[in-house]
């Protein structure tokens, strides 16, 4: 059986307002190939999308079992995984918690992978992370951008 090589995951999130326009940049590297993917909403938060971005880079591996290493400036992503904090909310059946709808779907396509989660400070010069930020920016003032049907300011409760 051929070893597959470890995927780096680079992501990133942007709101302008919180909530406001909102977008995520991804960049997906894999030996020597690399795959960019960017997306907006017209209303959204800053955590929905940083979250939103690890799901989609995910969702993107065509293997199972892959070493993803996702790296992010998201302390509320890093810290949910790595501190334990997804656990107990899943204890507690989300209640009370924001993005339900995106940890339910995070959690899906996690488990089908062996991933580790490393913080980096945002806007620090992180070639990878800087990338992602001008995509996310970029994808938040395309015209024309969606609904973020999983955010309404009702159900945005306080974490």
């Amino acid at each position: 059986m051929e070893k597959k090589p470890p995927i780096y995951l680079y992501t990133d999130g942007a709101a302008s307002g919180n909530p406001g326009p909102g977008g995520y940049g991804i960049v997906l590297r894999c030996g020597t190939r690399e795959k960019e993917l960017s997306g907006g909403f017209a209303l959204t938060t800053n955590n929905r999308m940083e979250l939103l971005a690890v799901i989609i880079g995910l969702e993107q591996i065509k293997w199972e079992n892959a070493e993803v290493h996702v790296v992010s400036d998201s302390s509320y992503v890093v810290k949910a995984l790595n501190e334990g904090w997804l656990e107990g909310w899943k204890q507690k059946g989300f209640k009370g918690k924001k993005n339900v709808d995106l940890w339910l779907r995070f959690d899906a396509v996690y488990s089908r992978h062996r991933v580790a989660f490393h913080w980096i400070k945002g806007h620090a010069g992180h070639p990878e992370n800087e990338r992602c930020d001008a995509l996310a920016v970029a994808a938040y003032h395309s015209p024309n951008l969606p609904e973020d049907s999983g955010y309404t300011a009702e159900t945005d409760t306080i974490l």
